[in-house]
């Protein structure tokens, strides 16, 4: 079995009034992009098929469920807060 990899994907998210990170699109390697039509759940979760930490966000793109990944930044000082990933297949 082959191990799945970490893809990086840029994304376009909003901050609520309350301070709560949500994305709304995202742009795939290829330059494809998908829109985010809701975010079912949020939670710290590990990425177990890809390995790393963070928030986990299940959301629902093209009517399917998939799992897009907030790595933090360890550095809170800057302006880089961290990096979204999704598991390869």
């Amino acid at each position: 079995m082959t191990p799945q990899a970490k893809v990086y994907v840029a994304v376009i998210a909003s901050f609520s009034e309350d301070g709560n990170l949500f994305p709304k699109r995202l742009r795939w390697e290829d330059g494809r992009e998908y829109s985010i039509e809701k975010v079912l759940d949020v939670r710290p979760a590990a990425a177990l098929k890809a390995g790393g930490q963070g928030d986990r966000y299940t959301v629902q793109i093209n009517g399917h469920q998939s799992y897009l990944f907030f790595e933090r930044s360890p550095n809170i000082s800057g302006t880089n807060l961290g990096k979204w990933f999704v598991e390869r297949k």
